[in-house]
């Protein structure tokens, strides 16, 4: 049992926020558990900087975005504050702050709020939710997807027992692979993300590499991808191929090389989530469909292709925000969707 009053005694966190026996500790510290995100000198990141410049331009500047990164802890304080210290913020005409700049809360796996950065902020925010009682909750912080994050302190009453999360049900890592969707853009927050919807309905850890306008499939991230350690691969690469032909030319290119190094690895494709589709993109889905089939004729047992028209098969035309990028019931859909393939697989999937 540990309270959070024998962390860090001399270390002081200036706030305007007024809770009684509130003290801020910097989720690095031990009793606090950090998933998808790691540190890297000043800030956190998704992807060393030595192979993002090997990459391309787009994943060098993206790969600091803090999107699938998550703090973990339990606690009985009444409340849970956070003062974040971001960097590079991103203020966007489809995307709200709260999901660019803001972090939301988890207890025992049920949204209970977000904390909302205000609109004019510079580079650091801080922010409260209360809760009812004191009772222990097992808490998730989701980082934003579309900004820096340097430092995140979270707030607790000095005398609330503080411990480490259990760990996932499925510890190894699912890891996601695409475009500015994958990345994040625009759910309204962290949290609703798909990638992060279906790693709460499995309970399962993960690491995104969505890399908004910059996944196009390259020798180098493709090497990278293929030497982690993952239960499971979403290869959800199509959007960013500058045209069919790219795509066809580097869409089973780089599944061969995970499955050069990862024979018996669950990859998942998808093609674009896009519900109405012209001869164009359904000329990509017929792409990424050929990688497939083209599999299962190899006689790969652990590949499953989802279209991405069922992607989007519940709200059809009206889950994007401006034709292109999921909107929240965008990415319940997808998250729906993608859950009903590992539902159906799950014994092949992650052998239970």
């Amino acid at each position: 049992m540990s309270d959070i009053s024998k962390i860090d005694k001399n270390f002081a966190i200036e706030t305007e926020i007024q809770r009684e026996n509130l003290k801020f500790t910097n989720c690095d510290e031990a009793l606090f558990s950090i998933h998808g995100i790691y540190r890297c000198g000043d800030k956190y990141c998704r992807l060393p900087e030595e192979v993002a410049k090997n990459v391309n331009a787009g994943v060098l500047e993206h790969c600091t975005h803090s999107t699938g990164g998550r703090v973990r802890f339990v606690t009985d304080s009444k409340y849970v504050a956070i003062k974040a210290i971001l960097g590079k913020i991103s203020r966007l005409s489809h995307a709200p702050l709260t999901g660019t700049a803001g972090f939301d809360m988890y207890a025992d796996g049920i949204y209970v709020g977000t904390f909302r950065p205000p609109y004019d902020m510079n580079e650091s925010f801080e922010s409260v939710i209360d809760f009812n009682s004191c009772e222990k909750r097992v808490i998730t912080i989701n980082f934003p997807y579309f900004s820096e994050v340097k430092n995140l302190y979270i707030g607790l009453d000095e005398n609330a027992f503080v411990g480490k999360a259990p760990a996932y049900k499925i510890s190894k890592p699912v890891v996601f692979y695409g475009s500015s969707i994958t990345h994040g853009g625009c759910a309204s927050r962290p949290g609703n993300l798909y990638e992060e919807t279906v790693s709460r309905r499995f309970d399962f850890d993960y690491v995104n590499l969505g890399f908004s306008g910059s996944a196009r499939a390259e020798d180098a991230i493709s090497e990278y991808i293929s030497g982690l350690d993952m239960s499971l691969f979403v290869y959800d690469y199509d959007h960013n191929a500058t045209s069919v032909d790219y795509l066809a030319q580097t869409h089973e290119k780089m599944f061969l090389k995970i499955r050069e190094k990862n024979p018996a690895l669950p990859v998942i494709m998808m093609s674009a989530p896009r519900y109405i589709r012209d001869d164009y993109f359904k000329a990509r889905a017929a792409v990424i469909k050929q990688t497939y089939e083209n599999a299962v004729a190899r006689g790969d047992k652990n590949v499953y292709f989802i279209d991405g028209r069922e992607l989007m098969g519940i709200v059809k035309d009206n889950g994007t925000v401006d034709g292109v990028h999921p909107s929240d019931s965008g990415f319940w859909n997808m998250a729906l969707r993608l859950g009903e393939e590992i539902e159906k697989n799950h014994a092949a999937i992650f052998g239970k």
